[in-house]
């Protein structure tokens, strides 16, 4: 991309608050867009053959979305976490393996999609999003969902397509937990815990695709409960 197509891009940012900016081969995050920390509220980077994060984008404070999906990048910079205002990071289809601790931070995040990474294992240290709404890590590698679930508060998390054989019960003290997706991966029956169905606040619960048939939930211990909330929330928005 020309220079001087870069810089009406950029003269555009400074007035808007946005800069979109995709499929155009950038190699980096562009360091021109340092210029514009004051003014940027929304980026779009996705479609580019970015690798590296650069830990100034912690300058970027009134920053509310920044979405890098279909890039390279391999991991996140902990400056990541000075984004106080951000609401939507979304980094679909990187090569992410971990995330920094200092994520748990972004106290303001909404939304926090993660799909189709290499993540392994289910991240900790994110029960500090205190209104996070979605977490998606579809499409990944996670093979179990552990205890430190419960401290989640968001409302939904996708975790199709990963490679999951044990879900723990503490899954179902997640507080505002309403949409659990769980569709191709390794779970059996046996491994699907009662607690979900009979204490949870989980309204969707979506296991199509495992070891077993999805009629067989029925055969649970709290699946009339778990129909219950789910049928309120269908008239809902019905």
């Amino acid at each position: 991309m020309g220079n001087s197509a870069l810089k009406t891009h950029l003269e555009n940012s400074q007035k808007t608050g946005v800069f979109q900016l995709t499929a155009k081969g950038l190699q980096e995050f562009p360091e021109e867009l340092q210029r514009l920390t004051a003014n940027l509220r929304t980026v779009d980077l996705s479609g580019n053959k970015i690798e590296v994060l650069p830990p100034a984008i912690g300058n970027f404070l009134h920053m509310k979305s920044l979405t890098l999906n279909s890039n390279r990048i391999t991991a996140l910079p902990s400056e990541i976490s000075k984004l106080k205002k951000l609401e939507t990071l979304s980094l679909n289809g990187n090569r992410i393996v971990t995330l920094p601790s200092s994520l748990g931070q972004l106290k303001a995040l909404r939304t926090l999609n993660l799909s189709g990474n290499r993540i392994s294992e289910f991240p900790p240290g994110l029960g500090t999003l205190r209104h996070l709404d979605l977490l998606d890590l579809s499409r990944n590698q996670i093979r179990n969902v552990p205890a430190h679930v419960s401290e989640l508060q968001t409302i939904e998390i996708n975790l199709n397509q990963n490679q999951i054989s044990v879900l723990t019960e503490e899954v179902s003290k997640c507080p505002r937990l309403k949409v659990l997706r769980l569709e191709e991966n390794c779970l059996d029956l046996s491994s699907v815990p009662q607690s979900i169905l009979r204490d949870s606040q989980v309204s969707l619960f979506s296991v199509e695709g495992n070891l077993f048939e999805v009629k067989n939930l029925r055969d649970l211990e709290g699946y009339d409960k778990y129909m219950e909330r789910f049928t309120a929330t269908k008239k809902k928005f019905a």
